[in-house]
């Protein structure tokens, strides 16, 4: 048996006689407990360019809608490569109508930002009712 200081803290500190192996073990154990119920997640990243056709937006949207029902967040980017940097009102319109189509599965976290040579925008999955 051990001597183990439960709450040094308090005033004065709490101690318990227990046998410190098992005490450990216990603490493990439920240390352990804790992280299996944390909710990890996802993010799934979705590329545009500035003059992506309708065809691949809507193939593209397919997939955010069903990346959302999963559970997970959709991080939609617009990348400007080379002189594509001028259409910035164009990616920031495609981002804006992604996340209007989309409204009925999940909802804008972040608004469309330029970060460098990328706009991306934000989008979590609306909770199950």
């Amino acid at each position: 048996m051990d001597l183990v200081e439960i709450s040094p803290n308090a005033d004065p500190p709490v101690c318990k006689v227990v046998d410190y192996s098992k005490f450990k073990y216990e603490q493990k154990k439920k240390q352990k407990e804790i992280k299996a119920k944390t909710v990890k997640v996802v993010i799934k990243e979705i590329r545009f360019g500035p003059n992506t056709d309708d065809h691949d937006f809507n193939f593209k949207l397919k997939h955010a809608v069903t990346f959302l029902q999963e559970g997970a967040k959709v991080k939609a980017t617009v990348f400007f490569a080379g002189r594509s940097i001028v259409y910035k009102e164009r990616g920031e319109i495609l981002l804006l109508k992604f996340a209007q189509l989309l409204e009925e599965h999940g909802k804008v976290e972040q608004m469309p930002k330029l970060e460098g040579k990328r706009m991306s925008i934000m989008l979590m999955p609306k909770a199950k009712k």
